[in-house]
């Protein structure tokens, strides 16, 4: 493993014949500072004149998938893989800065680390620690970038300003997530004396909430949906394979975290609960007064959908719960095909638990199509170690009037820290917001 000095310059191809490559950064901080980790793909006139290559909290991959977050992954805070092969012409450098959010400066910092990697081979690192910086709020760490061949670049230098100032370095341009006209997103008094209610009532009635309530809260203010409303509902695979996870309590523990989100998205302080197997159904609401009775465990065993494993009626149920037109004279079964866009006073925020593939994938695919003219964004989460080809599928689906759902994978929900959960939670939600906007 090679050691590299401030202001060291390397070819990578002295450590590695590969052309994709993980770069791991870790920064030790006091308590109180908490830092963003990004990097820019620039040009040869050093600006980021594709803003769709600049990675972030908010942008965890290129078009091309060049460029991929990993986030926290093998001892590092955070992770990067690149893939120079498949960089465009366009892009001549990548920057890596760490950004202090909010209050602090890079002083305070204890140490750090930048390091290239060939999976888990170390290959060379940089390190770093408070002295050498003193006043900045952000730091470029390193560069890979192009001259005749690719280098690295030990950067190590400190930067006036935080990612906003960054940002426009690079010549990009901060931009405020919008909500979609469909969607109400009041940012009045009413709406923070309903909120400081609510979290009266979680302190008093649900205090294991509270310190969920306020990370939820972090993720969705880096997103800037700090006041953005939406309906939220959990929908549960209830097949065999899933027993072992309620019976465990792990599930009711992954409830309460999706109902923290809710408290932060509405003030009605519950979120709706759908069980699926062979069949769905609407299972009533999880409120913060009944938590402690077990409510997700008591909501299966007295709802019986069957065994197997379809989602499409489980998306036709939220679907017709939701969106549907009563009428006196008729009562459909179904949510039905629809191909005209439908505007609602507030959007719904569906997070989609499942261990595994569905049976019935056509259906599957006309439901999440037909819902994509609604108001409405799938967040499907797969538990296990399973390929979920179909649920990659959907999140990468062609022929949507919009672009909502997104998928991700985790082999257990208790082994997701709430403060990467919320942040991934969040990775195309503010995306189909804005895109919600532009179609309105």
């Amino acid at each position: 493993m090679l050691s590299l000095m401030r202001g060291q310059k390397i070819k990578l191809s002295d450590i590695s014949n590969k052309t994709q490559l993980q770069i791991g950064l870790t920064i030790s901080t006091p308590s109180n500072l908490t830092l963003d980790i990004s990097c820019f793909g620039v040009d040869d006139k050093n600006k980021l004149s594709d803003d769709r290559y600049f990675i972030f909290y908010n942008q965890k991959t290129s078009p091309c998938g060049s460029l991929l977050s990993l986030g926290a992954r093998n001892g590092d805070q955070e992770q990067f893989q690149v893939d120079l092969s498949h960089l465009p012409p366009t892009v001549r450098k990548l920057v890596f800065v760490v950004t202090i959010d909010g209050n602090g400066l890079m002083s305070q910092i204890r140490d750090g680390y930048l390091r290239l990697l060939d999976q888990a081979t170390e290959l060379a690192r940089f390190s770093f620690s408070s002295s050498d910086f003193k006043d900045e709020k952000a730091i470029i760490v390193g560069e890979i970038y192009f001259k005749d061949v690719w280098r690295f670049s030990a950067v190590g230098q400190g930067f006036n300003g935080g990612l906003s100032v960054l940002l426009k370095q690079f010549g990009g341009e901060e931009v405020t997530t919008p909500s979609p006209s469909a969607v109400n997103t009041p940012n009045n008094n009413a709406t923070s004396n309903k909120r400081v209610l609510l979290d009266k009532r979680i302190e008093k009635e649900a205090p294991q909430l509270v310190s969920l309530v306020k990370k939820a809260t972090i993720s969705l203010q880096k997103v800037g949906l700090q006041d953005h409303e939406a309906k939220v509902a959990l929908c549960l695979d209830v097949s065999g394979s899933m027993s072992h996870l309620y019976s465990s309590g792990v599930i009711q523990k992954f409830a309460e975290r999706i109902l923290a989100l809710a408290c932060r998205f509405d003030d009605d302080g519950s979120i709706d609960i759908f069980l699926f197997a062979d069949r769905a159904c609407n299972a009533g609401e999880m409120k913060i007064d009944n938590l402690h009775a077990k409510v997700i465990q008591k909501m299966v065993s007295s709802n019986n959908v069957g065994g197997g494993t379809s989602y499409a009626p489980a998306i036709d149920e939220i679907r017709k719960f939701y969106f549907s037109k009563k009428s006196f004279f008729s009562s459909s079964s179904s949510a039905g095909e629809r191909t005209i866009p439908l505007k609602a006073e507030i959007p719904v925020y569906v997070m989609f638990v499942t261990d595994g593939d569905t049976c019935d994938e056509s259906i599957a695919e006309k439901q999440i199509q037909w819902s994509s003219y609604e108001p409405i964004f799938w967040q499907f989460m797969a538990i296990g170690h399973g390929g979920f080809r179909f649920l990659k599928k959907l999140d990468t689906m062609p022929g949507r009037y919009l672009d909502n759902a997104n998928f991700f994978n985790v082999s257990n929900p208790d082994n997701i820290s709430d403060d990467d959960l919320y942040d991934l939670l969040m990775i195309e939600y503010p995306s189909w917001v804005k895109q919600a906007k532009k179609k309105a």
